[in-house]
């Protein structure tokens, strides 16, 4: 457990838990307020993302970028971040032994952070935070609640890339996380 960001960055930069780690030019570490009270979780890094060392930067991000704007939601108000922190080949979802590798990575972010409500973004992020019995297109839009955290289970936007159909699922999705912060007192 790190008590500090610097420690906790400075360790994944360090890591080489899994072969993930042979390929990477950069970690992607997750950024935003460190303090959020709402998190973005996603599987992994892209190329782009890989190239430039943060969080949905290439298509899959514009596209989240777009819906936040929409929503109101300011990208420097919340805090990004994946399950794994180096990408996969060919951005394949990670395999389990290379998600399991950075979930102490995860844990302790979410520990540092605080926040009240965490969007998982696709069936990686749910599987491995809520438990590999959960499938995304039946927990998708449901809120659940685990030790005083509200998690949001939603498509990832690479998804909406390549479905535009699922557009107003997450659309509808996101926007409950809006009106989740408009009705809950601080």
């Amino acid at each position: 457990m790190y008590n500090h960001w610097e420690e906790l960055e400075k360790s994944i930069h360090n890591c080489q838990k899994c072969q993930l780690c042979k390929q990477r030019k950069n970690i992607v570490f997750g950024e935003g307020n460190q303090q959020a009270d709402l998190m973005f979780i996603g599987e992994g890094p892209g190329a782009d993302e890989d190239a430039q060392g943060l969080p949905f930067v290439g298509k899959a991000g514009q596209l989240m970028n777009k819906a936040f704007q929409a929503l109101g939601i300011k990208r420097e108000e919340v805090y990004i971040t994946n399950i794994v922190k180096c990408r996969p080949p060919a951005n394949r979802v990670p395999e389990e032994q290379e998600a399991t590798a950075c979930l102490d990575y995860l844990r302790n972010q979410v520990i540092l952070v605080k926040p009240k409500v965490i969007v998982l973004l696709g069936s990686t992020a749910l599987k491995n935070i809520l438990g590999k019995e959960l499938g995304i297109t039946s927990s998708r839009g449901k809120w659940i609640e685990k030790k005083g955290i509200y998690y949001m289970p939603t498509w990832h936007p690479a998804a909406l890339l390549r479905d535009e159909n699922k557009k107003i699922e997450f659309w509808k999705d996101l926007k409950q996380v809006v009106e989740f912060f408009k009705n809950t007192p601080n």
